[in-house]
């Protein structure tokens, strides 16, 4: 399993995307897999899905495993990627289009997996805001306990689920919904 994060540090997410997008694969597949397998009950895809920072369509592809046809991409780097290894069509919004309002259409879920942890914490309550203004209910699989969404105002954490990887390290899908 090749560590991505270094390569982040190094050339900038930008860089390690404009260098790496069509080549792109997160190394936390089974995780990923795992964790919505097991909690996909709790999920309405029936107004569609948003593969939100979609990267090569890792979730996108588990959910058509589990029947769910109507899935969009959005990412701003590897949307060629995402196309390819999925077949359906992928928004090319990036974090900053989303924090100053570009429209990603609606949706009963978005699934952000391993991205929503790399956005500058000046823009995290924007970005999630309109999020969830596109959605009724954000699911975040990340690999640490960032972003704590739920401690932005308005934001609520609905539940949590988590498993570990080979190495004992841990992975952690978190849903949130718009307080009240």
């Amino acid at each position: 399993m090749k560590a991505i994060r270094p390569l982040y540090d190094s050339c900038g997410v930008e860089g390690y995307y404009r260098d790496h997008a069509e080549t792109y694969e997160n190394p936390h597949f089974p995780e990923i897999k795992f964790l919505l397998e097991r909690n996909f009950s709790r999920f309405d895809c029936s107004g569609g899905v948003l593969d939100f920072a979609a990267g090569g369509g890792e979730v996108t592809r588990v959910l058509q495993a589990l029947g769910v046809q109507n899935i969009t991409g959005c990412d701003p780097y590897t949307f060629l990627l995402y196309e390819k290894n999925t077949g359906r069509p992928c928004l090319r919004r990036s974090f900053k289009e989303v924090v100053k309002g570009e429209p990603l259409g609606r949706y009963s879920l978005i699934v952000s997996s391993f991205a929503l942890h790399l956005c500058p914490l000046k823009d995290l309550f924007p970005l999630t805001w309109n999020l969830l203004q596109a959605a009724p209910l954000l699911v975040v699989l990340t690999p640490h306990k960032r972003p704590e969404l739920e401690k932005l105002p308005g934001i609520v954490l609905d539940w949590e689920d988590v498993t570990e990887t080979e190495r004992g390290k841990k992975v952690r899908m978190k849903a949130y919904r718009l307080a009240g």
